[in-house]
């Protein structure tokens, strides 16, 4: 029997490509507009994976009459604005490439996105580093509810049919790792990111890599489990 389907599935800002400038820039252009002080690089990149409604109310802190709605409409149009310019491009992270190339070459995988960016954003981030034909399924804060919200990696489930036992959800943040473990999936975590790897590990993350290539090999270890999971699991019925 052939071994089913996995799908792996990859957050974008933060586990794709660098794009920390730009997020920052384009905050700091919506909070002046607003004539309010921009919190610090750090806070700002501690809600990285979230939509952006709920990334400035997390920042808003609860502060009555806190200008959500404004600030969305100003960082969509400085971001827009940044990209259009090539200002703070959103480049790789090291191995990025040849390892989606290696995974989206395999028969037995397909490749998704669950990101915090819009469709528009994320599709026009893959088509800039010519990625996007290696995708299977692309769901982001239009299709959803933001992070940690199961609803990206369960939709991403049920359009390409696999289910949770061989799906892997690969990120930086917090809100991937509970994402995934709210769907039911597996975890695996990125140390280059925006949030740190002890950070990962207490949200759910099944384990933390350090560079592109040891991903890889995490996820030949997810499918190995997978397999011996799904093994036991028929083992268990027919007893």
């Amino acid at each position: 029997m052939p071994n089913p389907l996995k799908l792996v599935i990859f957050d974008v800002d933060g586990t794709l490509v660098d794009s920390q400038n730009i997020i920052c820039a384009a905050m700091h252009n919506a909070f002046t507009k607003n004539r309010l002080d921009c919190p610090p690089r750090d806070k700002l990149l501690s809600i990285v994976g979230l939509s952006l409604p709920e990334a400035f109310e997390r920042l808003g802190e609860g502060r009555a009459g806190f200008p959500v709605p404004s600030l969305v409409e100003h960082y969509k149009d400085a971001f827009f604005a940044l990209r259009e310019a090539n200002a703070h491009p959103e480049v790789l992270y090291p191995g990025a490439r040849d390892s989606i190339e290696a995974l989206a070459a395999r028969r037995d995988t397909l490749l998704g996105v669950a990101t915090g960016k819009s469709q528009r954003g994320a599709r026009a981030v893959l088509a800039r580093h010519d990625l996007s034909a290696h995708f299977a399924v692309i769901k982001t804060a239009d299709d959803a509810p933001s992070k940690p919200h199961p609803g990206m990696v369960l939709e991403a489930m049920r359009e390409t049919g696999i289910g949770a036992a061989d799906t892997v959800m690969i990120g930086d943040s917090i809100y991937d790792m509970e994402m995934a473990r709210a769907a039911g999936a597996h975890a695996i975590g990125v140390s280059w990111g925006y949030h740190a790897p002890e950070a990962l590990r207490g949200a759910g993350a099944h384990m933390v890599v350090e560079d592109f290539s040891a991903l890889v090999n995490a996820i030949e270890a997810f499918r190995g489990s997978a397999s011996r999971l799904r093994e036991k699991s028929r083992a268990g019925a027919g007893s």
